[in-house]
């Protein structure tokens, strides 16, 4: 089972690895979260399939922390999103 646990923890890795590149030449700053949402969710479930796996329960805390990073960070990146959005249309409508 361990052999599965690894296993499967490089393939969410190599899946990190892509979003890594999406983060970095992502064409809008929604595929750029996306990406983001992805290496979180990933590294969570890397983390929680390599606690088992090695043998360090103190993984399943971390991956908790970044559990409850990845929502803080989805809510601070929708927020500034929807606050440069309303600006945007202020602007549009001072300028006709």
């Amino acid at each position: 089972m361990t052999e599965l646990f690894l296993s499967v923890s490089l393939l969410l890795l190599v899946t990190m690895t892509a979003g890594l590149i999406r983060v970095v030449i992502g064409p809008t700053p929604a595929d750029r979260m996306m990406a983001a949402q992805l290496l979180g969710t990933s590294s969570i479930g890397a983390l929680l399939l390599l606690a088992p796996a090695l043998g360090v329960p103190a993984l399943v805390d971390v991956a908790l922390i970044f559990a409850l990073l990845s929502a803080v960070s989805v809510a601070a990146f929708t927020r500034r999103r929807v606050g440069s959005d309303r600006a945007a249309t202020e602007t549009q409508q001072w300028t006709r």
